[in-house]
């Protein structure tokens, strides 16, 4: 077995441990320790359908408060070798010195959170699923150790299979848990973040998601920082993520800016995510394509083969392959089912992913179904 593979295993494994995301972190932190050196390390999860950063884990070796910037870095500021351009590119890992032409000062977070702390180089990969960027990981090297190589660039970007694999075992273990429900609960922030008015359900949504910290959860900071992107005119995408909290509660979290002449605040409300906002997280876990996503949204809302034909500018034999391959990812039988699943009742969709597909004799073929 390949030193990729056997790492990749290894990480599996911890995620079917049913570790937390932090334990995880650290433990995995462990394994790839032994098979490169580096000083420190840091790890940030995202929400796919937004590439907002929803959670982060850093090394308590980065001293004070040098890891805990860099995912802000990622959402509000420019530099080299962002996660998002990482994503994008395809090549899902690099190493600073590479990025920078070996002059780390062109980069930014270098230069305000590397630098100071005594950090130099950093190589850094992202896992990206087929809804997106779902989380991203860094390793970080002391001043005046030798840059990362090509061959440990190599390495990451090897493991990155492992790393969706890793994703999709830890969403399914989030998804099945149902931790009741709880208000809305609404946050008014001023332009440094800070809480300037917040209700009951508010305070309690907090409480949740940042534990013992006292800081603004990232999720929440990320979200409003999106909410005043758009408003200026520099973001057209989504002021929504979603997160799961420590009590296994899944939040919906939107911003919004609200003003009144020259002076604005930013609102934020924090609620319960039903099934519906929580649909594309789980065909992440059941590993539907892009296409096959979308093919599902629209037998949810109703459309026969032919009308989603139509709309995806595809033949109905095209769409009904389509159909095929969800219903055997998902083990359904039909279209009543598959919404059912991903739409309905999230966790008994993920409890059912547990069990062994059923080959039933004279099982109806899906053919027979999802036709109109």
């Amino acid at each position: 077995m390949s030193a990729p593979d056997a790492i990749r295993r290894e990480i599996v494994a911890l995620a079917q441990a049913g570790l937390g995301r932090h334990d995880f972190a650290r433990e995995g932190q462990r394994v790839l320790s032994r098979s490169m050196p580096f000083n420190a390390m840091s790890i940030v999860w995202f929400d796919p359908a937004t590439g907002l950063p929803v959670d982060k884990w850093f090394d308590t070796s980065l001293t004070g408060r040098a890891g805990s910037r860099l995912a802000e870095i990622e959402v509000h500021e420019a530099d080299l070798s962002c996660f998002r351009q990482l994503a994008a590119s395809g090549r899902r890992a690099d190493r600073l010195s590479q990025a920078t032409g070996g002059n780390l000062d062109r980069s930014r977070r270098y230069r305000e959170r590397l630098r100071p702390y005594g950090l130099g180089d950093e190589l850094r990969a992202v896992c990206v699923g087929d809804s997106g960027m779902l989380g991203a990981s860094v390793m970080y090297r002391e001043r005046g150790a030798p840059n990362f190589t090509a061959r440990e660039v190599n390495l990451l970007r090897s493991l990155t299979g492992g790393a969706e694999e890793v994703q999709r075992v830890m969403l399914k273990r989030d998804l099945s848990v149902d931790a009741g429900d709880r208000d809305r609960g609404l946050l008014l922030l001023d332009d440094e973040d800070g809480i300037e008015m917040a209700d009951a359900s508010a305070a309690a949504w907090l409480d949740e998601l940042r534990g013992t910290g006292r800081q603004l959860p990232l999720v929440v900071t990320a979200v409003a920082g999106r909410a005043r992107a758009i408003e200026s005119g520099r973001s057209a995408a989504a002021a929504t993520a979603r997160v799961r909290t420590a009590s296994g509660r899944w939040v919906l979290v939107r911003g919004s800016v609200l003003c009144n002449g020259t002076r604005s605040r930013t609102a934020v409300t924090l609620e319960a995510a039903r099934a519906p906002e929580l649909a594309g997280l789980i065909a992440e876990v059941y590993g539907l394509t892009a296409r096959e996503r979308r093919v599902t949204e629209l037998v949810a809302q109703g459309l026969s083969s032919a009308a989603i034909a139509a709309r995806l500018y595809l033949s109905t034999y095209t769409v009904t392959d389509h159909l095929k391959a969800i219903f055997e990812k998902l083990d359904v039988s039909s279209r009543g089912e598959l919404v059912a699943r991903l739409f309905v009742d999230h966790s008994l969709g993920l409890r059912a992913a547990d069990r062994p597909r059923r080959r039933r004799k004279g099982r109806r073929d899906p053919l027979h179904v999802v036709i109109d």
